[in-house]
């Protein structure tokens, strides 16, 4: 909600006010905790005026509108727990601080969150890749509305759309405990926008470079007079090009929902979307010409290496589900969330696989993918709030399940060589054979129980199990065989917290994570068991009194046991590697009643290989992973005067050194670190607002990472310019 001026009207005996009718009402204000900010005068029946606090009013999920600060967060705990009180790390990215970065995928809104890269391979129009604290959570660390994108064995991909989110959550580390199998770094869960009875609009359209143009709606509001329906509609559309010739960026996304709430105790939304993308592969290019020389030149970034008539990646995705929550009285509540979901992808790629001996010529490959994934997710949850003496329990059991069916067809062939430097398009590409052609069935049900405990005024205690079963059917329908995979396991975490007087909150926690392997080991013949991870955090949170912001700092042990890597003399899968994390995080943000929104983080992150088939690589840093990661963020609007509704920002991204690879040296091509800078320009003029946005300002040539003798350029500068009207 906006900030609000309270006007009241009160009839008085005499010329003179008297202050104590009033003292009824500040202290039902007080008992809302609404807070005061500035004085407004109030008129009185005898032409005299008394002086009021103007109150700003808490949105519902926890944030003030014009906020970059959350005061609660759900995906740690999976229930309203004051951030404050969790013993965890964890990041949101509320709606306003995506608005004023002018995001257009999930990778950017994750731009300037610690211990997080997601944009580990630069220019990704495709989906979503996400490292967190080291450790990949592309296939397994994405949720949406607290309900697990699953995507069985890669068969398809997601690239949320961030216009349809009201925030994103990121807790960092292990969390198995409440949501099953896992990354062990953590993960990213996207929070859908929800019907409002309060009516409002706005639609807005944007132009940029690369022929990008895009428009926006969001309108909602109630259905009835007596606001027991609410409905909510945002439909975005976009048709762009992109820094590399051919590539396009073209979406749909329609998102309907529906709030029924006949009770203050009972609330029952509809969420439902459809996304339809239409780009191509992103480019890797020789890594001579790029990171290293090539005696002819530099390879430019528009490059395109696959052939425009052939290359697409399409995708088409449709969820619905609800939310559900009844309160039976001040001690029970429960909940039960669901959806059901269906991905496609259609993939035609015509790719660079070798540089030849000319340092021009590369020698192309072709693949395609059919994919599909569709399923059906569900979680049930039983809220209990009792007290035993002195001490306070919210003891939270949940039972999960999910089922996915997913195929995948992957065709592979040759394609004719191109010259990188002179391209000419349009030559015949074979018809590819039968590579992959599988059908993945998975089911999995979990069992979780969370108490978290008050003792007095200052400490929190935290402590949870869960036994989850999970079940893996593969098909090779090539090789007509097979493999059936269950897997049980047991996982834990606790977390103590001291929620001192002045906003100081120092915490401890312990948290295990696992994630089922799918195969089996060739040599014995046995299903290979699941990985694992294990973490200890130690943190400091503090949310200074009064103030609308929030300062923590995190160090965190993290490993990751049991996962596969190649043998280097059969060359077929063995469970036999293991990796280890380390670090600091520290975030920091703030919104300001005049006018300054900030943002600020620091990632030191020390990753390494600690078990491997081969030898060569214990010891090394892991692949793609960046010591250091440093941003900084901040937004002005004036909020008076002549110049009211203007509003300037500017941000400063840090990517420190890394490593990538090649067929022969592991972890030995060092990618230099590069700093990006981002600005915005902004006027709001009653309910037009007008925006420029500008993304690597300099426009800074950088390559991200290396691989198989090829590299992938970052994303260049990027303008736009927006009008948006409100109603």
């Amino acid at each position: 909600m906006s900030k609000k001026n309270l006007s009241l009207k009160a009839a008085t005996i005499g010329c003179k006010w008297r202050l104590s009718p009033l003292l009824p009402l500040g202290a039902a204000l007080n008992g809302l905790a609404m807070a005061a900010e500035q004085p407004v005068a109030v008129p009185a029946t005898d032409e005299q005026e008394i002086t009021l606090p103007a109150v700003k009013v808490k949105a519902a999920r926890g944030e003030e509108a014009g906020s970059y600060v959350a005061d609660t967060s759900s995906a740690g705990t999976k229930t309203d727990t004051p951030l404050i009180e969790t013993p965890q790390s964890i990041s949101v990215i509320t709606d306003d601080q995506m608005e004023a970065q002018n995001v257009s995928s999930l990778a950017e809104t994750l731009r300037y969150t610690p211990g997080v890269q997601s944009e580990p391979f630069g220019f990704e129009p495709r989906y979503t890749q996400i490292k967190m604290r080291g450790f990949d959570a592309t296939e397994t660390g994405l949720y949406l509305d607290g309900l697990k994108l699953v995507n069985p064995g890669f068969a398809v991909s997601y690239n949320l759309e961030p216009f349809g989110a009201e925030r994103v959550e990121v807790p960092r580390g292990p969390a198995s405990v409440l949501y099953g199998q896992a990354s062990a770094g953590g993960l990213v869960n996207y929070v859908s926008k929800r019907p409002s009875f309060d009516p409002f609009g706005s639609i807005k359209f944007e132009a940029g470079s690369y022929d990008h143009y895009q428009g926006e709606l969001d309108v909602g509001g109630a259905l009835d007079q007596d606001k027991t329906l609410a409905y909510r509609l945002t439909v975005l559309g976009r048709d762009s090009d992109t820094q590399v010739d051919y590539v396009k960026d073209n979406r749909i996304y329609i998102a309907p929902s529906l709030t029924w709430k006949p009770s203050a105790d009972t609330t029952l939304t509809f969420l439902s979307h459809y996304q339809k993308d239409e780009t191509q592969s992103s480019q890797r290019l020789p890594i001579q010409g790029t990171l290293y020389g090539n005696p002819n030149g530099k390879i430019p970034t528009s490059t395109f290496t696959g052939e425009p008539d052939v290359d697409r990646y399409d995708r088409e995705q449709f969820a619905v589900g609800y939310l559900f929550e009844h309160r039976f009285n001040d001690h029970l509540t429960l909940r039960q969330n669901t959806r059901y979901y269906n991905t496609e992808i259609d993939v035609r790629s015509v790719y660079a696989a070798f540089l030849q001996p000319d340092q021009r010529t590369i020698g192309r490959y072709y693949y395609e993918i059919d994919g599909e994934a569709r399923g059906f997710s569900l979680d049930n949850q039983a809220q209990i709030k009792f007290a035993t003496g002195f001490v306070d329990h919210t003891v939270l059991a949940g039972l999960d399940f999910q089922h996915t069916d997913a195929t995948n067809v992957l065709p592979f062939g040759v394609a004719p060589d191109l010259d990188i430097y002179n391209p000419a398009y349009g030559a015949g590409v074979p018809a590819p054979f039968p590579s992959t052609d599988e059908a993945i069935t998975q089911n999995q049900i979990g069992l979780y129980l969370q108490d978290q405990i008050k003792l007095g005024e200052h400490w929190r205690v935290s402590l949870g199990g869960r036994y989850d079963m999970a079940e893996s059917e593969t098909e090779d329908r090539l090789g007509g065989t097979r493999t059936r995979q269950d897997d049980k396991e047991l996982t834990g975490r606790a977390g103590l917290v001291y929620v001192a007087d002045n906003g100081l909150a120092p915490y401890f926690s312990y948290a295990q994570s696992f994630l089922p392997a799918l195969g089996t080991d060739l040599v014995t013949g046995t299903p290979f068991k699941p990985e694992t991870g294990e973490q200890y955090e130690f943190g400091i949170k503090y949310q200074p009194k009064n103030q609308n912001s929030f300062i923590s700092l995190a160090y965190f042990d993290l490993t990751r046991e049991n996962f596969l890597t190649l043998d280097p003399v059969s060359f077929q899968s063995v469970q036999r590697g293991e990796a280890h994390s380390n670090g600091v995080e520290l975030e920091g943000l703030a919104s300001f009643d005049n006018g300054l929104n900030l943002t600020a983080s620091y990632s030191y992150l020390n990753a390494k290989v600690t078990k491997s088939s081969f030898a060569s690589e214990v010891g090394e840093p892991l692949e793609y992973v960046p010591k250091h990661k440093a941003t900084l963020w901040a937004d002005y609007t004036v909020p008076s005067g002549m110049a009211k509704g203007w509003g300037i920002g500017g941000g400063v991204r840090y990517i420190g050194t890394s490593f990538g690879n090649t067929y022969y040296d592991r972890n030995t091509t060092e990618i230099p670190g590069y700093v990006l800078f981002d600005a915005t320009m902004h006027y709001q003029w009653n309910q037009i607002k007008l925006v420029f946005n500008m993304q690597n300002v300099l426009d800074k040539e950088h390559v991200t990472t290396s691989f198989d003798d090829f590299t992938t350029y970052g994303a260049r500068r990027m303008v736009t310019g927006s009008i948006q009207y409100s109603f």
